[in-house]
């Protein structure tokens, strides 16, 4: 089955390279962006403001082709790619929880944000804690690097063709 998407906006980030950007929203504490809506779809942030964080999911537009097994930045063993994060993915479709700062208009001030300058954006949702943190029994491999996402940073692993 085929799925098409289309972008509803334009995430802006300091970030014009993949090396060197943060891993996770953890090592992006603080960094500062925008994201610009499409007009056409303005009205779908009506009382978005009111939430602190919301939940951005984008296409990972850099990412050509995908692995099934990858080498996370975390790790430095072979993983199934559905056990990491990595952008190299059968849909590469990421996710990043940011906080939310202000909303003029289609422009949505936002922190925290790990993501490539020009990235499109896909859809927004609002981060409710009710609904979206749970506390986990287990966290796989990452149990050994938990912690470490702040300080890692972006390399090439993922635009050379083994991935690793």
């Amino acid at each position: 089955m085929k799925i098409e998407y289309r972008s509803i906006g334009v995430i802006h980030s300091p970030f014009k390279t993949i090396e060197g950007m943060p891993i996770q929203p953890a090592g992006a504490e603080g960094v500062e962006g925008t994201v610009e809506v499409f007009p056409e779809y303005a009205d779908g942030l009506k009382d978005l403001d009111g939430f602190s964080h919301i939940i951005l999911l984008y296409h990972f537009h850099q990412s050509v082709g995908f692995n099934l097994l990858v080498t996370p930045f975390l790790d430095t063993n072979l993983r199934g790619v559905f056990a990491t994060r990595a952008p190299k993915r059968p849909n590469p479709i990421g996710l990043s929880v940011v906080r939310l700062i202000h909303r003029d208009n289609s422009i949505l001030s936002v922190q925290n944000i790990d993501i490539l300058n020009g990235t499109p954006l896909l859809d927004i949702k609002p981060y409710v804690p009710e609904f979206d943190q749970y506390p986990a029994d287990r966290i796989g491999w990452f149990a050994q690097a938990s912690g470490s996402a702040r300080e890692k940073r972006s390399n090439n692993r993922f635009t050379e063709n083994l991935g690793t």
